[in-house]
């Protein structure tokens, strides 16, 4: 089930971004808000549906811990294998609005673990107003200039890298087709999850840290890596900021504004988890911002860290 629903995941969220991409190219959508919305929207829609599956089961656990680990895995794993495989410039402009954005995700959601903040629905629906005004104020402060700012053309970067270049007619049941895989994928992915968190004695909040994470984090990875092949790197940075963001204030605020759940602390450890949280972001910003771009070796470094958290989360209290 863990395997037939990771695979429905990767693959859905594969079509739906290709798909919706190609459709919103045909009928004249322009590359700023494909770029901006739709492939940050999609290559998140994998964590969005798999967050309600996992509260609607009754299981907070993997839904707080499938965002905590995307967000780790995002930093650590995605942009430091974009990194060694091309290095990666970071514009400074976008770099400084993009990633404030992050880091006050990363913030809100330190903050909202240690005080049990999704148990009321009122935060979730202010976590989504932020990630609406996040939307249209990016959206306004790229177009007040014609369009040619840095970030603007970041986000007219992100929307050819991942133009599946399909008529219409393909592009509409690709799509349709995508958004089918990503939702049977979550359900065969938690209730599989749920399942072998029982059965090898890990905890829930685990599991969604590890496999689901991991899972649903490919299409970001997938992304990440043909950009570094294409040697568009700086779109790696975009996406994964632009996700991290999304995955705080889109997913947890539309996951508790729909179904408000309780997260008990001891379901995580503090140091441990929100440690990795706190360093992976901050390694991301001073190395971004000290050399104006993660090199290889920055990269590698990323990658070990990713492992030795690996490490210390399955060999630590389950």
């Amino acid at each position: 089930m863990i395997i037939g629903g990771l695979i429905g995941l990767i693959l859905g969220g594969e079509f739906l971004v290709r798909g919706s991409v190609a459709l919103a190219r045909k009928i004249g959508v322009s590359d700023l808000f494909i770029g901006a919305v739709l492939v940050g929207f999609g290559t998140s829609a994998p964590e969005l549906v798999a967050s309600l599956n996992a509260v609607g089961s009754g299981s907070a656990g993997i839904a707080v811990g499938n965002v905590l680990g995307s967000n780790v895995a995002n930093i650590l794993l995605v942009l430091g294998a974009a990194a060694i495989i091309y290095p990666i410039a970071a514009n400074p402009k976008a770099l400084a609005r993009d990633g404030v954005f992050a880091c006050l995700a990363t913030i809100a959601l330190i903050v909202l673990i240690l005080t049990d903040g999704f148990m009321f629905r009122f935060v979730g629906i202010a976590l989504f107003l932020a990630l609406v005004g996040i939307i249209i104020f990016s959206f306004i402060n790229d177009r007040k200039d014609g369009g040619q700012s840095d970030t603007a053309e970041l986000h007219r970067d992100e929307a050819e890298v991942m133009d599946a270049h399909v008529p219409i007619l393909i592009a509409i049941p690709m799509a349709i087709g995508g958004l089918l895989g990503i939702v049977l994928g979550a359900k065969f992915l938690i209730e599989g999850s749920v399942q072998l968190a029982r059965l090898i004695g890990l905890s829930e909040t685990v599991i969604g840290i590890t496999i689901i994470a991991i899972g649903t984090s490919l299409p970001e990875l997938v992304t990440c890596v043909m950009a570094a092949l294409k040697k568009k790197p700086d779109v790696a940075l975009g996406n994964v900021l632009g996700s991290n963001t999304f995955n705080v204030f889109g997913i947890l605020g539309v996951t508790s504004t729909i179904m408000p759940f309780d997260f008990p602390l001891d379901q995580i450890s503090v140091p441990r988890d929100l440690g990795a949280l706190a360093i992976s972001m901050a390694l991301l910003m001073i190395f971004a911002f000290t050399g104006k771009r993660l090199g290889r070796w920055e990269g590698g470094i990323l990658l070990l860290g990713y492992v030795v958290y690996l490490v210390l989360l399955l060999n630590g209290p389950s």
